[in-house]
């Protein structure tokens, strides 16, 4: 009979525990200096290495140089494959909207190239541009531009390191059209968050021949990843200007001759009926939901609406512009 322990005591039983007694003495001896990262063919370093000397053996830089900051100078932010959460850098993908950037002389501070990418035309351009620029070209694995690309990205292989976007000033914007010569068509956007949705309008601008997108520095998606993606280049070419109040910015359009035309379904006046198309025009979009703010609406010239079936409740903020700006387009050159 087990004799009972003191109180509080553990009733288990459990035997001595014996030490190695030296046995395994050389598990305690050191191994050596542990290699350096780039000699490692594991590890991200030296997968980089690796892409580096196979770039050379095709005729690139023997040693590319680390990729710079906007400001330059020291190790850049965007020197190696995996973006930090904290970068304040922007990472455009897909081929069209990287070529756009490349061609636009955006200063880029790196070009990621997917492990055997298919070499298309565009492919090649990239690689041609990032050489006479001296632009480091990185390659990395697939799962590795899935993470740069983000969730629901689509980076086709490609992805290229940006500084943050350099906003224009809504007068500047205006003073450079007058000045060359053309007539102000503008889209402002009254609350709208979606970066995609913003991409898609700075996309139709472009295509229906806008100047400009101006949207307010609160609650406003802003030119990110997701903008430049949708925009499908658009954004290297059609500058954005950031308004520190929309309302005020508007009322100063309007003294110097623009008018400012609101898309909202109860408008007064029908687009296809629109008669400012001629003139310097800014068309204010609101969110597809609590659509134009009461301060814009008060602010506008004419409320305009956009004919639709009486089955579909309303149009998306993207969609609605691209249908304004088409409009107009096609009022001033009726041919």
């Amino acid at each position: 009979m087990a004799k009972p322990g003191r109180p509080g005591a553990s009733k288990g039983k459990k035997g001595p525990t014996k030490g190695t007694g030296g046995k395994n003495k050389r598990s305690l001896e050191g191994k050596g200096p542990t290699p350096k990262a780039e000699d490692r063919a594991w590890h991200p370093a030296g997968k980089r290495k690796a892409a580096q000397e196979r770039y050379a053996a095709a005729g690139g830089r023997s040693t590319p140089r680390q990729a710079r900051g906007p400001g330059g100078g020291g190790q850049g932010r965007g020197s190696g494959a995996r973006p930090r959460q904290s970068d304040d850098t922007e990472t455009v993908t897909g081929r069209n909207s990287v070529l756009e950037a490349l061609r636009a002389k955006i200063p880029a501070t790196a070009l990621y190239i997917a492990q055997r990418v298919e070499l298309d035309d565009r492919i090649k351009e990239m690689l041609s541009i990032a050489k006479n620029r001296d632009l480091a070209v990185l390659e990395v694995t697939r799962p590795e531009l899935d993470r740069m690309a983000g969730f629901d990205g689509v980076h086709q292989g490609v992805a290229l390191k940006v500084p943050p976007y350099e906003y224009a000033h809504p007068q500047d914007l205006l003073e450079s059209v007058i000045d060359d010569g053309g007539t102000p068509l503008f889209v402002a956007l009254d609350g709208v968050t979606d970066p995609r949705n913003l991409g898609a309008i700075i996309r139709s601008t472009a295509a229906f021949g806008g100047q400009g997108v101006i949207i307010p520095q609160r609650r406003s998606a802003g030119v990110n990843s997701a903008a430049w993606k949708t925009s499908a280049g658009a954004a290297a070419r059609v500058p954005v200007a950031l308004a520190s109040n929309l309302t005020n910015t508007l009322k100063e359009l309007k003294k110097q001759g623009v008018f400012v035309l609101g898309l909202d379904g109860g408008g007064d006046v029908s687009l296809p009926a629109l008669q400012l198309a001629d003139r310097p025009v800014v068309i204010v979009v609101g969110s597809e939901g609590r659509g134009l703010s009461r301060l814009v609406t008060e602010t506008c010239d004419q409320i305009v609406s956009i004919p639709i079936d009486a089955a579909t409740e309303s149009l998306n903020a993207g969609i609605a512009a691209s249908v304004a700006l088409y409009q107009v387009s096609a009022l001033r050159s009726p041919s």
